[in-house]
């Protein structure tokens, strides 16, 4: 794999949108955050060096559907617009680079890796991945979701909640959390797109993330940062929502060690 190359395709890609919308600026830094740690997670977990690469190249193709998402719909919200995972599959897959085959071909030369690559790319997201995966191929997929897991904890605690959440500070501070939601935390699951009706519940999804990580260096890498604790001790308007967010700082400090 030529890393290099696929780095220049990224950044011609990526060139043909507004540079100036804080919401592409924030996918093409979370793009090359998630490429490295992609790298840094297989690598650690002694995955062979070509599924390293192609780890990394897994990363940097990930959220490829995010830039089209927000040229069309002016949202990262997949339910008011598309799954961004499925239109970056397309993106790749179906949309014609200027030599006319699939842009895939710009980053991967290989086809062999084409239907692993498209299906990372395309459930990267999910709730939960496709049953009977064969073991390379979900390790791969389990490598992609924890390094995107990762850094969206790391990004809530550097970028404007307005640019991840689309509300303001005040409406967050503000915020309701929902029953259902502190339920399925101390479940240690993460929580399903269907049950989060509140900003604070969209942010809960986010810390719950760390239930759910697969790999040990994945763990490592988020007590490393130390993005949870931030989050979890946010300040909050409503003494409901303020209890909540302390006691579950008390477990997840109690069983993770965050």
């Amino acid at each position: 794999m030529d890393k290099a190359h696929a780095l220049d395709s990224f950044w011609e890609y990526v060139g043909a949108y507004d540079q100036e919308n804080p919401r592409i600026a924030l996918k093409v830094d979370h793009t090359l955050r998630v490429a490295d740690l992609c790298e840094r997670i297989a690598r650690d977990e002694g995955m062979p060096a070509c599924d390293v690469d192609l780890a990394w190249l897994l990363g940097l193709l990930h959220d490829i559907g995010r830039f089209e998402q927000v040229r069309l719909y002016d949202t990262f919200t997949d339910a008011a617009s598309v799954s961004h995972a499925r239109l970056g599959a397309s993106v790749l897959f179906e949309h014609a680079n200027v030599t006319g085959g699939p842009l895939v071909r710009r980053f991967l030369r290989d086809r062999a890796h084409d239907d692993l690559v498209r299906l990372a790319i395309a459930t990267h997201s999910d709730y939960r991945l496709p049953a009977g995966l064969d073991e390379r191929t979900r390790s791969l997929c389990d490598v992609l979701r924890d390094a995107d897991k990762i850094d969206i904890i790391h990004a809530n605690c550097i970028c404007p909640v307005e640019d991840i959440y689309g509300v303001s500070e005040g409406m967050m501070r503000a915020s309701k959390l929902s029953d259902e939601c502190v339920e399925i935390f101390y479940q240690h699951r993460c929580l399903p797109r269907g049950v989060r009706r509140h900003p604070a519940d969209i942010l809960l999804g986010h810390i719950c993330f760390a239930w759910e990580l697969v790999y040990p260096r994945s763990l490592a890498i988020v007590r490393e940062q130390g993005h949870l604790a931030d989050m979890l001790s946010r300040t909050w308007d409503l003494p409901q929502t303020q209890e909540g967010f302390d006691r579950m700082a008390d477990h997840m400090r109690s069983e993770l060690g965050v």
